[in-house]
């Protein structure tokens, strides 16, 4: 079978991820690029071999190249929405990063499109492809864990305590929709929602620590207008309670994860630092205690590879789409009401014009 021919939209630092994940794999192969730097296409276009008739500027001009097989988006928050509406405006299959768009208006549009007329996409909740995370789904499902009563989940990072990293989008709202909240705090979402299910209404704090900082063009200070931290109290559909912690000024943290899983019958604890591992208390087995599960191969996935499945139709049913994109953006948007308004919200599930 003649290898896919993927364009990668977006050089950041998430491209990184996208393209070694295109790279490794045998079914696909990275065929154009795009950025709004011609540094960057230049760079990355001479490191991958890539011709300069396929490094774009223009997303709309990498689109229309009849032989592109699909797209990986990997911008801003901004531009989210704007290329995931061209892209199947274009009929190309997309991996969208999260969150998928700055408010829920934009990303009830992107679903209903999607709902109307169908296309092969993901969006880019990378940490369902952890093999503890789906072993903790099957366990779950299997109800080895019983009734679920709670789940508690932090997400805490330390990089934001350093006050001379610059004014960059992260801290600004119109770029990126919110701060750690919507950068960690969707990973959350979506985790929770992949183990157990949705958000039904939630009370929240949150609050910007340094509150200005230098423009990146080194010429006075900007305002922070995000989130530097978010704590969360939350009720799920079935009666589960839960909490949310969130900061990117937690002293010493790199890329602390943790989700812990209590149920009428037994318990999980997830994290994730430098590797994904799993605990488990389980009364059927008899445990006195958390213990460390082996995880059998078979959870074992790679984002980007199942990208490429997807679109070949090998999904195996665990991706997350548009639907589970708009709800999770439904739910950062109710959590900055929250906070905001300093009350309860109730998150209502809005049907498709399409239903």
């Amino acid at each position: 079978m003649e290898k896919l021919k993927i364009g990668v939209i977006g050089l950041g630092g998430i491209a990184n991820v996208h393209i070694s994940g295109i790279l490794a794999s045998e079914d696909a192969l990275v065929w154009s690029i795009c950025d709004c730097s011609e540094e960057a296409l230049a760079n990355r276009g001479e490191e991958l071999g890539i011709p300069e008739s396929r490094r774009f500027l223009n997303v709309e001009d990498l689109l229309m190249d009849p032989e592109l097989d699909a797209v990986t988006i990997g911008t801003p928050n901004h531009n989210h929405f704007t290329i995931a509406y061209e892209a199947i405006k274009r009929r190309k299959p997309f991996a969208l990063e999260k969150p998928v768009s700055l408010d829920t208006r934009e990303a009830a549009i992107l679903r209903d499109v999607l709902a109307s007329d169908p296309l092969p996409h993901m969006v880019c909740f990378s940490y369902r492809y952890k093999a503890a995370v789906r072993y903790a789904k099957w366990l779950i499902g299997e109800g080895k864990l019983g009734n679920i009563k709670h789940i508690y989940s932090q997400y805490l990072q330390g990089w934001g305590l350093n006050e001379n990293i610059p004014l960059v989008w992260r801290f600004r709202k119109e770029l990126s929709g919110s701060g750690a909240l919507g950068d960690l705090g969707s990973h959350i979402l979506d985790l929770q929602r992949f183990l157990v299910g949705d958000v039904e209404r939630v009370i929240a704090d949150a609050d910007t620590i340094i509150k200005e900082r230098d423009l990146i063009s080194g010429e006075g200070k900007g305002e922070v207008d995000v989130d530097d931290f978010c704590h969360v109290l939350a009720r799920l559909e079935g009666g589960i309670s839960g909490t949310m912690s969130i900061s990117r000024f937690a002293y010493g943290r790199g890329n602390y994860q943790q989700l812990e899983v209590y149920g009428s019958r037994g318990a999980l604890v997830y994290n994730l630092e430098e590797e994904d591992t799993l605990y488990v208390n389980l009364s059927e087995e008899g445990d006195q205690g958390f213990r460390r599960v082996e995880i059998p191969d078979s959870y074992r996935a790679d984002q980007m590879q199942s990208f490429i499945n997807l679109i070949q139709g090998k999904g195996d049913g665990c991706d997350a789409d548009m639907e589970d994109g708009y709800m999770n953006q439904h739910t950062l948007d109710s959590i900055i009401t929250s906070f905001t308004e300093q009350r309860w919200i109730t998150i209502k599930r809005e049907g498709s014009q399409y239903d």
